[in-house]
């Protein structure tokens, strides 16, 4: 077991004994043939939970993200979708690699968007010009801090997409955090969007696996496309039985990742040279920055590596944690007092460098 302190994202929890015990116990069948009945379970309970008729379990969010927007547009469309999401960012353009599609950023802040902005986005009819078919969503977001997306504004945006034809999708990796950290249900941001994907390890401490949920002639198509993607799976009631372990037990847990990410946020704080960004922690994911005097993100985070502490370099000076359920308050604590006491020294050593060349 590595004594580190590992705050580089919340996929790397280990499964519980108790998840552990349920995965060994899980009935399983072949879900390809016909149906593995604990991912048929999953299935239909996330569906009924976040209000959808149909769901289909898959290994990645990334498979779940990509799916719905290849079933959703034909090649040569394009979706409209913040600058900084994961789609866009973390998924290799899979979009146009593997479905002919194209992306249409907007810049949010702090991957935050208005209504407003998607005023002119659709494009015209016509022969010469890309068809827009969707919007793409991301809550909580993962590039701008762990932001959860204002309701009124995704409600906003999912009312216009709809009078422009345009079909939603959520990517929800983190939907669970959005919904503890707002006080409003899966299924009541669920309800504005077309097709869902939510992902069980993240935050959840399942060691694999997501489930896209929407329309029952939706997800059929789906499954058909995913076995195109190669991600069809046999006896997959062992990770199924994972994910309703951790729907389970680990849900409303979550608020403690929240009251740990906000004491990291508070020691970054107190500490010289270092700025939240953004400036208040919402959820379960500090991104902050190094000032150039202290060196570089990558200079910061191995400094940090030898007090016990990993954090994950998000740019060339930008630092993101995320707490998670294998992380207990007082490694918390023992990461602050280290993010303290790194950056104090740091801050000693370029002020000792300033005096030296100014004599």
């Amino acid at each position: 077991m590595d004594p580190r302190i590992d705050l580089r994202s919340d996929t790397v929890t280990r499964p519980s004994a108790a998840m552990r015990r349920a995965m060994a116990e899980a009935e399983v069948g072949d879900d390809v043939i016909d149906i593995d009945p604990t991912t048929e379970l999953l299935q239909h309970r996330v569906a009924e939970f976040l209000g959808k008729e149909a769901a289909i379990f898959m290994p990645s969010g990334s498979m779940t993200n990509q799916i719905a927007i290849r079933v959703h547009c034909t090649p040569g469309d394009e979706f409209l979708c913040e600058a900084d999401c994961h789609v866009y960012n973390y998924e290799q353009a899979a979009f146009a690699q593997l479905s002919g599609l194209v992306a249409r950023t907007i810049q949010g802040v702090h991957g935050r968007l208005k209504r407003e902005q998607f005023a002119g986005m659709v494009r015209p009819a016509g022969d010469h010009l890309v068809r827009t078919r969707l919007v793409c969503l991301e809550n909580t977001h993962n590039r701008g801090g762990g932001t959860v997306q204002p309701y009124e504004e995704v409600e906003a945006i999912c009312k216009w997409a709809r009078s422009n034809n345009l079909a939603t999708h959520l990517d929800g990796a983190r939907l669970w955090n959005a919904a503890v950290a707002s006080g409003i249900s899966e299924r009541q941001w669920s309800q504005h969007f077309d097709t869902i994907s939510v992902c069980f390890s993240k935050g959840l401490g399942a060691p694999v696996g997501s489930v896209l949920a929407g329309p029952a002639d939706f997800i059929k198509r789906c499954r058909r496309a995913r076995k195109l993607f190669g991600g069809g799976m046999r006896q997959c009631g062992i990770i199924a039985a994972a994910a309703l372990y951790a729907l389970d037990h680990n849900r409303e847990r979550l608020v403690e990742d929240h009251a740990h990410a906000q004491l990291l946020g508070g020691a970054v704080r107190q500490a010289p040279g270092l700025t939240l960004d953004p400036g208040e922690v919402e959820t379960n994911i500090v991104v902050f920055k190094v000032h150039p005097n202290l060196g570089t993100a990558a200079e910061f985070v191995a400094a940090l590596e030898r007090e016990g502490v990993r954090g994950m370099v998000f740019g060339p000076q930008t630092i993101r944690m995320v707490t998670h359920l294998d992380v207990d308050r007082d490694a918390i604590q023992a990461a602050c007092d280290a993010i303290e006491r790194v950056a104090g020294r740091l801050a000693d050593q370029a002020e000792k460098a300033d005096q030296n060349v100014a004599v």
